[in-house]
């Protein structure tokens, strides 16, 4: 008589276990987002807004910054052009000069990739404002950003065949 009482309470458990209640598991159909081509580009519409006077204005002010560094760059570049045809030996004296005149050259075109940075920093922040950036936008600080990028390579290909010719 014990033999089955103990054998109905370990199988009374087990039976109370298969009325839970039912829970459907997940498809393993293929979802959406697996029938898209990962080797495809995403094509995402821009968005158009006016272009604001705020951007436009700092626009300007980021141009007029880095024509200003080109305009202090080309006063010093003559100074410093002789100074690195007079350069004699490294360490000598005309060497030593050629060498502030490189550095006061650097010092002067400061404002040019200072305001290729903040034309970058603009871009960014629209981003960050609105989610995105309106056509005109992107074209007008694209545009601002050849600008100031064409003025700072041709004055570090200027910088560059100067330390050649010192030979520092």
């Amino acid at each position: 008589m014990k033999c089955p009482v103990l054998l109905v309470a370990m199988l009374l458990p087990l039976v109370g276990a298969c009325s839970a209640p039912k829970i459907s598991p997940p498809s393993l159909a293929p979802r959406a987002a697996e029938a898209i081509d990962p080797r495809l580009p995403v094509e995402r519409a821009l968005v158009e807004r006016r272009l604001s006077g705020s951007v436009t204005a700092r626009i300007a002010d980021y141009l007029a910054a880095a024509r200003a560094g080109e305009a202090a760059f080309r006063a010093m570049l003559g100074p410093a052009q002789r100074a690195a045809a007079a350069a004699g030996p490294a360490q000598s004296e005309s060497w030593i000069s050629a060498q502030q005149s490189l550095s006061a050259l650097e010092a002067a075109r400061a404002a040019t990739p200072m305001a290729l940075s903040d034309i970058d920093a603009l871009a960014a922040a629209a981003v960050k404002a609105s989610g995105g950036i309106g056509t005109s936008e992107l074209a007008a600080i694209q545009a601002a950003a050849r600008e100031a990028a064409a003025i700072d390579q041709a004055q570090r290909r200027e910088i560059d065949a100067l330390n050649a010719r010192i030979g520092s």
